[in-house]
This record gives structure tokens, C-alpha cells and sequence, in this order.
């Protein structure tokens, strides 16, 4: 995987586009960014986006790792705060999701953020955007010094699991692709193609930060099952699954055989799909965002000096060239941009950046 050192061009295009979801926060004093109030999104329900905002936690502490800057610590933290007051509760505000506490503020889960109370876009909870909220917990953790984060995922972690997984004694567990804002019942029952990889991984971070190999363990277990009869057969010509697949597998990558293998399938496939001419469409026939996922997961996943770097770069200088800004719809600008900057560089997203940690 590529290791460089953010340079001063990337720190540039890397904040502006913060700044434009999250500011204006250059200017604010280490005491104004401990009761920053993150600004409402033009995505999202009541303003807040689980995806957008997870991505916003690491970036937060991408540029704190970078410039050595705490403020940018306590913006991540505020960020952190926003979130589980606002997608911790119910649509109206007025109480925390069912088994939820104060002390305890993510043993309901959190809801996805979007617009709509009903019909087949409404709000409910996503097993991927709960892993990649978990991961930002996780990284705010490590970075801050402070378990506490650690223990809300793992404990968001445990809320969750046995809502989105089904016959979890049977050989091959089920998990639903879509809960209800409550947990009670699933929305969509089909199984996403990422779900189960996702929550093994994550999972197994927040057990290694946990420094207890007994923590989550069942939960792991179930996960592993399901991740055994997939990891052999899987293909993709999907940009977002194919960038979200080479990031997850590549924090086990060369250690354990599935993720090798699904390394080497992913990058197969997606050679096939750069190939087969699909970057050289026009823009206006693709979304930004999630190429830029393609772009975060090659440049986790490849070595440096693989020439399928090419492709990241070429991604993110051609929607550089369109005008990110100018000719992104409104309402995708937030998740647009946060996801061009990790694209830029994924600093926390990318394994042994951390100095010190493992993972």
C-alpha cells in the first residue's frame, strides 16, 4: 500500500473541501472548537448524514495527524457529539432510539439520515453505514487516547448484530440489508454483498483496540461463517463496491488467505472495468462520490508502484477538471466532497498510518 506524506497541494484541495461541508473553521480558536456546533448539511435529516459524517470524523483527524493541530481533534469530537444527538434520537428529537441512554447514547443504534419518513427511500439503519460509524469511533479512539470511543462501537457493535443477522446458530447465518429506525423489523431483506465482510473487520479492529480477544467474539464468529462462502466467488463492476471491498480487505491483506484472494479479485475486476473503457464515459453518466471510493480503496490497497495507482489519480484529477463544486448536485456535495478528500488522501482510512497501532 502507498504510505507518502501529504503534500502541500493535497493539504489544500484536502481542507478546502472540509471547509466547504463543515465551515467555515480555519479561524476559530482551540476554545471556540471544543463547543463548535457542526453546521447543518445540505444532506441528510435534520442536517446529519451517518455515511457523509463518518467520513467526516477521519478527515477531521487526517488533518490533526497532519498539521499536529488539537482543534482539529475537537472538531472530530464535536462532530462525534452532533451525530448521536441528532441520528441517536428519534426523527422529532424528543428521545434517544429504544434502549438508548445518556451514558450509553448508541445501544439503539443510529439512524441513516435520510429525508424521507416512508415509501422505499425512507430513513431506518444500515449495517454499512453502522460499521463505517464504528470505524470512525474506532480511529477517534486511537488517536484522542481515549477508549471511550472504542467501547460506544462495541457496544453499538453488540445493539446491532442480532437485529441485522438472522440464524446466527445455522452454518450460514442471514443478515437483512435494511432495519427499521427502531430495530424492530427489517426493510429490505436481501443481504448486502459487502455486509458481512465489513462486520468482520471492523469488528475485529474494535477487538484489537480492546486489547480482549474475548470481546465481540460470537459476534466475529457469525460474520466468518457467512465471509467463507463469499470471499471465493466474489465479482463486481460496481466502482463503490469494488474501492469499499479493496479497503476493507486490505487491513488483512497478505495476513489472512480470504483477504488476499479478495484483493486479487477486486483488483481483477476492476481492471476489467477501467478496460472496458467505463472511466472514459462522460461525467454526466457517473456519480463523483463513488469513484472516489474506487480511488480511497486502490490507493489503501495497492502497492507502491502499481501502475492501477494511475487510475486513482486519473479519477480524482478528472472530477477536479469538471469542477467538483459547480457541477455536483446540491444535495450529493457533502458526501462528494468529504469522499474527494479521503480519495486525495486517506490518512486514518489507510492501515499503519497510525503510528504505534497495528491496525
Amino acid at each position: 500500500m502507498t504510505s507518502t506524506h501529504m503534500t502541500n497541494c493535497t493539504r489544500h484541495k484536502f481542507h478546502d473541501a472540509m471547509d466547504a461541508v463543515y465551515g467555515p473553521f480555519e479561524q476559530l480558536s482551540p476554545q471556540e472548537a471544543s463547543s463548535w456546533v457542526p453546521p447543518p448539511m445540505t444532506e441528510g435529516h435534520r442536517g446529519r448524514y451517518l455515511w457523509t459524517d463518518s467520513f467526516g470524523v477521519c478527515n477531521f483527524l487526517t488533518l490533526c495527524k497532519e498539521t499536529s493541530d488539537e482543534r482539529y481533534l475537537s472538531l472530530a469530537r464535536r462532530l462525534v457529539e452532533t451525530v448521536h444527538d441528532v441520528l441517536g434520537r428519534t426523527r422529532d428529537g424528543r428521545a434517544r432510539l429504544p434502549g438508548a441512554t445518556h451514558e450509553q447514547p448508541l445501544l439503539g443504534g443510529l439512524r441513516i439520515g435520510k429525508e424521507k419518513d416512508s415509501g422505499e427511500d425512507a430513513d431506518g439503519q444500515y449495517h454499512h453505514y453502522l460499521t463505517i460509524w464504528m470505524f470512525a469511533l474506532n480511529r477517534m479512539s486511537i488517536v484522542s487516547s481515549n477508549r471511550w470511543y472504542n467501547d460506544q462501537a462495541i457496544s453499538l457493535a453488540k445493539a446491532i448484530h442480532p437485529r441485522f443477522v438472522t440464524d446466527r446458530n445455522s452454518s450460514r447465518p442471514r443478515m437483512f440489508w435494511k432495519m427499521s429506525i427502531d430495530l424492530s423489523r427489517p426493510l429490505v431483506w436481501s443481504e448486502g454483498n459487502l455486509d458481512p465482510i465489513d462486520g468482520y473487520v471492523i469488528f475485529s479492529l474494535l477487538q484489537h483496540t480492546a486489547g480482549d480477544d474475548s470481546v465481540l467474539v460470537e459476534e466475529i464468529s457469525d460474520y466468518r461463517k457467512i465471509l467463507e462462502t463469499k470471499w471465493r466467488h466474489y465479482s463486481s463492476s460496481d466502482p463503490l463496491d469494488l474501492g469499499m471491498t479493496l479497503w476493507t480487505a486490505h487491513w488483512f491483506n497478505k495476513e489472512q488467505e480470504w483477504a488476499t484472494v479478495l484483493t486479487e479479485r477486486a483488483f481483477h475486476c476492476l481492471r476489467e472495468l477501467h478496460d472496458d473503457g467505463y472511466f472514459e464515459e462522460p461525467t454526466r453518466f457517473r456519480l463523483a462520490f463513488r469513484e472516489f471510493g474506487t480511488a480511497l480503496g486502490i490507493k489503501c490497497g495497492a502497492g507502491s508502484g502499481d501502475d492501477i495507482l494511475s487510475v486513482a489519480h486519473n479519477i480524482t484529477e478528472t472530477w477536479e477538471r469538471t469542477g467538483l463544486v459547480e457541477r455536483t448536485p446540491k444535495r450529493l456535495l457533502p458526501i462528494t466532497l468529504v469522499m474527494y478528500a479521503s480519495a486525495c488522501y486517506p490518512g486514518v482510512f489507510r492501515k499503519g498510518y497510525l503510528n504505534g497501532a497495528k491496525y
